[in-house]
């Protein structure tokens, strides 16, 4: 099933399907009930649970028909035995006692269990072929890529994720977007030598956008915007009131992202969040230099601990480059440090020159 346009269909999604002559079932694990206790606060905490639902094909299609969205098939060449022992074991799964599993975003989701379910039957080969080649993948490129038509969702996806989406995957790991599993099927084969895919075709057209074939490169964006916000806070500067007005939006802004960070990185099991490098771009303590930006003027200390406080965020913000130095500092956040880094040496040039007038 292609992409949708919600923000949970951006992905695509797919199922097994099988026709054993009598009827035609489609298992399929992308249910989830929203009604359930806690799902919100088990949404937040990154402790997801899907289920494994059997229904008629017919019933299955019908919501991407109404939506628009393409879905093609891909007939396997299987043996009636591995036929027969997948619909028991896809029979078995999706009992209720069986059915719910815990969701992860990327290693454990719809399409790798569709994934898992194919390899079990072939007794281990498509793993053995799919963990051997890459198509140069990340989990960071290939969600942004997904994201892009939904520009909140791609920036939220850069922002969040940490050095871990950005290792190279093979394409086993790939497969945890439906399309890329479809793509090595279609190019897997049996240990006889014979294709794995028989038969492909086109079972609903898709009437939606597609995402882009590979993430676009948004470097000059980033620049310019990091550049026009420098340019209006160096403009601002000229008058102090609205460079204060600019500042205190930007520290309350860079602060929030900050303990968003800091929150899911202690508080949840979102573990591609965990260790954000951003959270030194987007400091916690933003908010602690809004705070004394009240106070500066009761006192000389008042207001040198403030200018420090401005010169720690501009600190924390250089280290963000420093630790590309070191082995550790290998998340792609530039496109964060040429938006952020600009508007720090601003707004530090400025609070030195006012200390110097003080």
């Amino acid at each position: 099933m292609q992409p949708g346009e919600i923000f949970w269909e951006r992905f695509g999604h797919n199922a097994i399907v099988i026709d054993d002559g009598i009827k035609t079932t489609s298992y399929n694990f992308g249910f989830f009930d929203l009604s359930e206790p806690g799902f919100v606060k088990n949404f937040l905490r990154g402790r997801m649970y899907y289920i494994l639902a059997a229904l008629p094909i017919e019933q299955d299609l019908a919501y991407y028909q109404q939506a628009g969205r393409g879905v093609s098939i891909q007939w396997l060449n299987l043996t009636p035995e591995q036929s027969k022992s997948l619909q028991l074991r896809l029979n078995f799964l999706a009992q209720p006692e069986n059915a719910r599993y815990r969701y992860e975003y990327f290693t454990n989701n719809c399409a790798t269990k569709v994934r898992d379910i194919l390899d079990e039957t072939l007794e281990g080969e498509l793993k053995n072929q799919m963990t051997s080649s890459s198509l140069g993948n990340t989990y960071r490129s290939e969600s942004e890529r997904l994201a892009w038509p939904a520009t909140w969702m791609f920036l939220g996806f850069d922002l969040a994720m940490n050095s871990d989406g950005d290792k190279p995957l093979n394409r086993w790991q790939d497969a945890f977007v439906p399309m890329r599993l479809a793509q090595s099927l279609s190019e897997a084969t049996l240990s006889s030598g014979q294709a794995l895919v028989i038969g492909e075709q086109i079972v609903l057209p898709n009437k939606l956008a597609s995402p882009p074939d590979e993430l676009p490169d948004w470097s000059i964006q980033a620049a310019l915007v990091g550049l026009v916000l420098a340019g209006l806070f160096f403009i601002s500067s000229k008058k102090e009131t609205l460079f204060n007005a600019l500042c205190l939006i930007f520290w309350f802004v860079s602060g929030l992202i900050g303990i968003a960070l800091f929150a899911v990185w202690i508080a949840s099991e979102h573990y591609f969040v965990h260790g954000n490098e951003n959270i030194l771009l987007f400091s916690p303590f933003a908010w602690i230099t809004l705070l004394l930006f009240f106070t500066r003027h009761k006192s000389t200390s008042w207001f040198n601990t403030f200018t420090y406080s401005v010169k720690l965020l501009a600190a924390l913000a250089t280290l963000a480059v420093l630790i590309k130095l070191f082995p550790f500092g290998n998340q792609n956040n530039s496109h964060w440090l040429l938006m952020v880094l600009p508007v720090q040496w601003v707004i530090v040039r400025t609070i030195n020159k006012m200390s110097s007038k003080k």
